[in-house]
């Protein structure tokens, strides 16, 4: 039984979700805690109440539900594109309104037109929130990581750096630490002078057999020791990584391409300017971006409501693409959230590669917001 009561107002949401033709799924309140862990990200997994099972594997109770509709879509191996809609519990430690809440939502798992689904996302989740709050003026903020990830991939980071730039999208404090890291390149201490040596030289099969050396006569070999073509990679990884630098004018333009903050009208061109005058190779991160706007216009939705933010992001590692939030004019209070997760459903252990957009609802903070407009 649930612990709370269900929104007045879910008939109306639930009617909603049968006109955008979805279909309505459930998840079991105990999950697996596993993928919650590896997927989610840090904003999450520090929130989530743990349990285990009798044979002790790690469950949780139902943080939020696009994991949990992926994992069922996997399991009953149904086919796509497949547009489902969800309307339960979920349970997480939180400041606001207590730690079990209602949170509703639809995930689109398989359409392939990027441009449209995204389009669709944004589009359903105004349509289901103007329902629920008439004459109430909503507006858009809108990132996109593929972008940021065009961006830094560009400016020729090695590969770790770049996922660690990726991981920190949309924390600006994080960004700017790391920012500053990269202004000012770091020496690893600690290492002998025959491995910083042979690490110079490059010679992969005498570090290896240096380790190995190390190895034997210290005694270190057990199963759960690394091997030492492992250790090696992973210290020339780490090494690439303290040395790693952008020089100023590289990190004047990653600043300028965070500080981009203007409405969807001008967005496409804005971008193109900012590609154009730094001479980036960013022209399929662009083209992708000008179909997503044009399928915005092309579903209805104006362009004025939306705000576009090159360093926005949502605090969840699954994000792939877009990412949006939805509030009321004037008021910071998130109603609907969400973006594209490309990734997912192959993480989650699905056979084919199936692309994923979606968003979920506060519907606690819809609640409020219905009560204030009464009191109006």
């Amino acid at each position: 039984m649930p612990l709370i009561n269900l929104p007045a107002f879910a008939p109306d949401l639930l009617a909603a979700f049968e006109r955008l033709e979805t279909e309505r799924v459930d998840t079991p309140v105990i999950q697996p805690a596993e993928p919650f862990l590896d997927i989610a990200g840090e904003d999450l997994r520090r929130r989530i109440f743990l349990t285990q099972s009798e044979t002790g594997e790690s469950l949780c109770l139902r943080p939020e539900f696009t994991i949990p509709v992926c994992l069922r879509h996997i399991e009953t191996a149904t086919g796509t594109p497949k547009r489902y809609a969800y309307l339960g519990e979920v349970f997480r430690q939180r400041r606001e309104g207590g730690s079990e809440f209602y949170q509703a939502g639809i995930e689109d798992l398989g359409t392939r037109d990027f441009a449209l689904a995204d389009a669709r996302a944004v589009a359903d989740a105004m349509s289901v929130l103007m329902t629920l709050l008439p004459g109430r003026p909503l507006t858009v903020t809108m990132g996109d990581q593929a972008v940021f990830e065009a961006v830094v991939a560009a400016l020729g980071l090695p590969v770790g750096w770049q996922k660690r730039l990726v991981r920190a999208f949309g924390e600006q404090s994080q960004l700017e630490a790391l920012m500053l890291r990269l202004a000012s390149p770091e020496h690893v201490t600690g290492l002998s002078p025959e491995i910083e040596a042979l690490v110079k030289t490059g010679d992969d099969e005498a570090l290896v057999a240096h380790i190995d050396g190390v190895m034997q006569a210290t005694g270190y070999l057990t199963n759960a020791s690394r091997a030492p073509k492992d250790i090696a990679r992973r210290l020339k990884d780490k090494l690439a990584l303290a040395g790693a630098s952008l020089d100023a004018a590289k990190l004047d333009i990653l600043r300028e391409f965070l500080s981009l903050n203007v409405s969807l009208r001008y967005a496409p061109g804005v971008l193109d300017d900012f590609a154009a005058s730094t001479g980036l190779p960013l022209d399929a991160a662009v083209q992708a971006f000008d179909a997503r706007v044009a399928a915005f216009a092309n579903a209805g939705v104006k362009l004025s409501d939306i705000t576009w933010r090159a360093a926005f992001g949502r605090p969840l590692d699954y994000y792939t693409g877009l990412v949006f939030e939805i509030t009321m004019r004037g008021d910071h209070r998130v109603l609907a959230g969400g973006g594209r997760f490309d990734r997912m459903m192959s993480l989650l252990g699905a056979a084919d590669d199936i692309p994923a957009v979606g968003f979920s609802l506060w519907l606690d903070r819809i609640e409020h917001a219905i009560e204030e407009g009464a009191r109006a």
